[in-house]
């Protein structure tokens, strides 16, 4: 199942009336970012790394030209290349928003990108009810600790300290 990376503009702007700005960025790999690595770089709108994408197929392919690498050579580099682009494309789209001060508040598995939408948001719209605007700590899926299941380190009370107990009552039960 892809897993999908939930993003929000600012921490201030993670509420409800942002959550239209959101951005789902699928993590895995990228078909038509191998394919077309320029026009996908465009479309995505991530202009340093159509930059550093030009600047950086245009000094290998020099560079191995100046090597005396022989032209096929050169089109298989291209296409690892290519491939390398097409495995790093979500990566490099999540390093854009981390740049323009965007913050990543979940992460979340999904058949597909609506799927994943739904689940971020029944998620994050219960955490919204009880504490408004908290999303520094981030809700992995799984259920909070509970103090009644067996062999867990949190089940039994702390031990009582060697000298008796510590605070306003010398002893348990005791009088006041």
């Amino acid at each position: 199942m892809p897993v999908y990376t939930v993003h929000a503009p600012t921490p201030g702007g993670a509420d409800l009336r942002a959550t239209d700005k959101f951005v789902f960025v699928r993590d895995g790999f990228h078909f038509w970012a191998m394919v077309f690595g320029p026009l996908w770089l465009l479309w995505n709108r991530l202009w340093l790394a159509l930059i550093g994408w030009i600047v950086f197929l245009a000094a290998f392919d020099a560079g191995l030209s100046s090597l005396g690498v022989g032209r096929r050579s050169i089109v298989l580099a291209n296409i690892i290349v290519a491939l390398l682009m097409g495995f790093e494309a979500s990566t490099l789209r999540r390093w854009t928003l981390s740049r323009g001060k965007w913050r990543q508040l979940d992460i979340v598995v999904a058949d597909d990108h609506d799927t994943a939408e739904r689940r971020f948001f029944e998620r994050w719209s219960e955490k919204q009810r009880g504490i408004v605007n908290d999303q520094w700590a981030v809700d992995r899926g799984g259920p909070p600790p509970t103090r009644g299941v067996p062999g867990q380190p949190f089940s039994s009370p702390p031990p009582i300290p060697a000298g008796g107990i510590i605070g306003l009552f010398p002893e348990p039960g005791g009088s006041r």
